[in-house]
């Protein structure tokens, strides 16, 4: 068996295995929309608890930080800052 033959079964084997994979996100794509079509009020409760749980896990930790209790509006000039960085790395990646 050459070497061109070997090639050829390895383009055949790593197409078997894509088709295969794409086979199977269909079915967890399938299974995940219909999971959230069946239960949308647990998928919007679900989310909206992770959502606050993280704003309030924000501010406890904000409340630890000495510098910050002692100049609130330090906090809202370091946000501004960075939405201003954040918004200017994504445009630049853009």
């Amino acid at each position: 068996m050459n070497i061109q033959d070997q090639k050829e079964k390895v383009e055949q084997e790593i197409k078997k295995l894509e088709s295969m994979g794409s086979s199977f996100s269909g079915k967890l794509r399938s299974a995940r929309d219909s999971a959230f079509n069946r239960f949308p009020l647990i998928f919007v409760l679900l989310s909206s608890f992770g959502l606050v749980a993280t704003f309030y896990g924000f501010e406890k930790v904000i409340d630890q930080i000495p510098f910050f209790i002692e100049n609130p509006q330090s906090i809202l000039l370091t946000g501004i800052a960075v939405l201003l960085l954040t918004g200017a790395l994504y445009k630049k990646l853009s």
